[in-house]
């Protein structure tokens, strides 16, 4: 492991930390991170807290404490947790399967890595997740409740929870194999965004590639199955080839396009070091893999802004950064999925992403 990317890692973290961390209305251990920065007083009362971004803040601070496990560190883990279901209204669940598929992640993860339980919320996320496969409808399992689009940011996610959790392998390789039968393109083998109604939604997110190359990699590595590895090869050379211009990620802007690449740095990581097999094939998806989360950090690297000594990181890794002031339109919750600010750079998600890719170049180093 590069002592580069730990201390790169290690100033996104603390970058975060100081300028997005902060009490929940004042509540004494208490912990959320701000969605802007600068922030309005809206941000400050938790006003929009978009839940699976807090996912992956949490998901983020367990990066951190893996690279370098710290116990203060262990408190603001313990904190964000409780924190989720506090302004989640003393509720784990909310109405969108990719929501929630994040969050069980996060949980997941907290359990393994940092050792801290929280078995009734995996137990009440897990049941939400398995009881939602409906064949019959044409899925997968649906973006939100009582819909009928079905789509792979949300089949992706669970799918990878379910395949680390408990005795759900099974369902995992079904979501798997519903992906790669009704999803992928004949052209490019890159993974469309869903199907709604019977009809292709057509649209490539790079975090779509990102979470079904962490399914296939996880159930590669837990079953044995001589499937799930070829799909792997397939997909991270469609990324390489479509979506990695120059070697690096390609950017969706902020809100929650700020997500999307840190995403799929943080799975295609997982295929450079979890992959197993030595066939020419398989070093050849790890060797890809990471060597497209190298280029993009320092790319990403590279165009940040620095204030206080600390990184802010653009929506776009291949473009210098902009540095985000208050004012000016912010990220807004509209139909379903929050757009970005006037300067992306001001999004949580944005800052998130470039964190995520940092400890992503770190494990893969």
């Amino acid at each position: 492991m590069d002592q580069v990317w730990a201390n790169r890692a290690a100033s996104s973290e603390t970058a975060v930390t100081q300028r997005h961390l902060a009490r929940v209305w004042g509540l004494p251990g208490t912990q959320l991170g701000v969605v802007a920065w600068p922030p309005e007083r809206r941000d400050r009362l938790y006003g929009t807290w978009h839940y699976w971004w807090q996912a992956h803040l949490l998901d983020c601070l367990l990066d951190a404490q893996l690279r370098d496990p710290q116990p203060e560190r262990l408190v603001r883990i313990k904190r964000q947790i409780r924190s989720h279901r506090l302004r989640n209204n003393f509720r784990w669940t909310n109405s969108y399967y990719d929501d929630m598929a994040w969050l069980a992640l996060a949980l997941e993860r907290a359990a393994r890595i940092a050792g801290i339980e929280r078995r009734r919320a995996l137990a009440k996320l897990d049941d939400q997740f398995y009881k939602a496969w409906v064949p019959e409808d044409g899925g997968g399992i649906p973006w939100r409740k009582q819909d009928q689009f079905f789509n792979a940011p949300a089949n992706g996610p669970a799918g990878i929870f379910l395949a680390r959790y408990e005795d759900r392998m099974r369902r995992a390789q079904q979501m798997a194999d519903w992906i790669d039968e009704t999803l992928i393109d004949p052209e490019t083998h890159l993974v469309f965004d869903g199907i709604k109604g019977g009809s292709l939604v057509r649209a490539q997110y790079t975090y779509c590639q990102g979470v079904v190359l962490g399914l296939e990699t996880e159930l590669a590595k837990r079953t044995h199955d001589d499937r799930h590895a070829p799909r792997v090869h397939r997909l991270v050379a469609a990324v390489n080839e479509h979506m990695a211009p120059r070697g690096v990620l390609k950017g969706a802007g902020g809100g929650d396009g700020g997500l999307f690449a840190g995403i799929t740095a943080r799975y295609l990581a997982l295929v450079a070091t979890d992959l197993p097999g030595d066939s020419a094939e398989d070093v050849a998806a790890r060797d890809t893999a990471r060597a497209i989360v190298l280029a993009s950090a320092k790319s990403a690297w590279g165009n940040r802004q620095t204030v206080d000594g600390l990184p802010v990181f653009g929506a776009f890794w291949d473009r210098d950064a902009e540095l985000p002031s208050a004012g000016g339109q912010q990220a807004q919750f509209v139909a379903g999925a929050v757009n970005s600010s006037e300067i992306p750079e001001r999004d949580l998600s944005v800052q998130l992403s470039g964190w995520m890719l940092m400890e992503a170049a770190y494990a893969a180093s």
